[in-house]
């Protein structure tokens, strides 16, 4: 089931980074580098605020739906949907109240509102996909992320164009999904019928949801400290240019991860519920060594181009600040991959959520701290290197708090032999020569990566060597079968 949504869910997770880079590359043009701040801090708090309110019933329909069956389904499908449009209903007046009366610009309003009106169309569309994921659908689901990614960024750039402003990406977020609910809703409805809303079933989600709605708001908070400071200190411009630098760094791992971790989550619940012990074990150091094979040289290649990316990818006013923050961000990305698609996969599987959110009350509570005292003293690099450090402070806390329930492989014989694998690449790349921009990015990743790829092989990195001959073996058996 891995292997099948690792390459079945490749095609969306291409659309995914090259909308991800277009957009940096578009909207660091298109907007002011204080309608671009404007524009991070109305996402973050977007984010939040979606957390908050509705992440708990995607994870509900993400985790439970392996173990139902008939009527059950019905139940699930029933209490899930109808506990988002009552939220929904509750939720927009205040929501709209507050904001009117919050006395902040007129354009951060604006692409505050944005947001927020996206929020519930968003969620309806998270439920679908993580039914599709759940049930394996994977062509399914990778459609449905092709259109919503390549549709918000066309719909925000035209509303960019058409001098939106900041408001412009947040627009293309929540009408995109909208779009595509017609679609794909009814069908998911359907399953629905005849099933009864209990509140004990929704009791049951909301035990185990909040937690991680709680976890991802933890989360959140190291991934806008940061910006909020900035905005504090340095102004909006300031938070433009760290968001940018932030954003071409980790967009590029964190696509990698949410690939891997689309096709990965659901192997692993289906592997903890309906297989042996040894067959999850062997599952989950499968998945392990995969994120530490293509995150591991990914990480280290953004850091090595940092500069020359930061070129050709970001406008000249954000330029140079982005530069000096994106190797540690790349950093930040990777600790952050591995902790959230696969070491706290063990709070999800053993459904002890509650344990998640103390867990990540540590680099949280890091974050701030560091926050606080970094970004005074050094700006935006400070916040970066703030961000670096907690994210490896909850690494460290992760493995020590889930062991007890879940203890996930730790496969360290891979990141030994990638880890040589990409420190030969990095000796190759720092030689070569510097022309600058597109270029430079061309020659240095390509040539990167295949001497990383020449390495793997040669050291047998994650198993690359015994599976490049299993599937050599199995296409001249069927050649000899044909």
């Amino acid at each position: 089931m891995f292997w099948r949504g690792v390459w079945g869910y490749l095609p969306a997770n291409i659309i995914q980074g090259v909308v991800g880079f277009g957009s940096i590359v578009v909207f660091t043009r298109l907007l002011s580098a204080e309608e671009f701040g404007r524009y991070a801090l109305a996402f973050s708090i977007m984010t939040f605020v979606h957390v908050a309110t509705f992440s708990w019933l995607e994870a509900a329909m993400a985790r439970f739906w392996a173990a139902e069956r008939g009527q059950g389904l019905a139940d699930h499908f029933t209490t899930l949907y109808r506990s988002a449009a009552l939220i929904t209903a509750l939720g927009l007046l205040p929501a709209a109240l507050l904001l009117w009366i919050t006395p902040v610009a007129t354009d951060l309003k604006a692409a505050i509102a944005a947001g927020l009106a996206g929020i519930p169309i968003r969620c309806f569309a998270k439920l679908v996909q993580e039914r599709y994921r759940a049930a394996g659908e994977v062509g399914r689901s990778a459609s449905m992320d092709i259109a919503v990614s390549l549709g918000g960024f066309l719909i925000g750039v035209g509303c960019a164009v058409g001098g939106l402003g900041a408001a412009s990406p947040l627009i293309g977020i929540g009408v995109a999904p909208l779009l595509t609910l017609p679609f794909v809703l009814p069908g998911e409805l359907n399953q629905a019928r005849g099933g009864v809303h209990y509140r004990a079933r929704m009791s049951t989600y909301a035990r185990y949801g909040y937690p991680i709605a709680a976890g991802l708001g933890l989360w959140l908070i190291m991934a806008s400290t940061d910006r909020l400071l900035l905005e504090i200190f340095l102004g909006p411009a300031a938070v433009g240019a760290y968001h940018a630098g932030y954003s071409l760094a980790s967009r590029t791992l964190d696509v990698l991860f949410i690939w891997l971790g689309a096709a990965g989550t659901p192997a692993l619940i289906m592997a903890w519920e309906r297989g042996s012990k040894e067959a999850f074990r062997a599952a989950a150091h499968e998945q392990a060594s995969t994120f530490i094979l293509i995150g591991l040289p990914a990480a280290i290649g953004v850091a090595l181009v940092a500069r020359p990316l930061a070129e050709f990818m970001i406008g000249e006013d954000l330029r140079a600040v982005a530069t000096s923050v994106t190797p540690w961000i790349a950093l930040s990305a990777l600790l952050s991959g591995v902790t959230v698609y696969y070491l706290n996969q063990s709070f999800v599987l053993g459904k002890r959520t509650d344990r998640l959110v103390l867990t990540l009350c540590i680099p949280a509570g890091a974050n701030v701290a560091l926050n606080l005292v970094l970004v005074p003293a050094m700006g935006v690099p400070g916040a970066a290197i703030a961000t670096t450090a907690s994210l490896a402070i909850g690494v460290v806390a992760s493995i020590v708090m889930s062991r007890p329930i879940v203890a996930m492989p730790l496969p360290w014989e891979t990141l030994i032999r990638c880890g040589a694998a990409s420190a030969l690449m990095a000796i190759v790349v720092i030689t070569l020569p510097t022309p600058g921009g597109f270029v430079e990015v061309m020659l240095k990743a390509g040539l990167g990566a295949i001497v990383y790829a020449a390495a793997a092989l040669v050291l047998n990195a994650a198993g690359v060597r015994d599976l490049a001959r299993s599937l050599h073996g199995r296409r001249a058996a069927s050649r000899m079968t044909a």
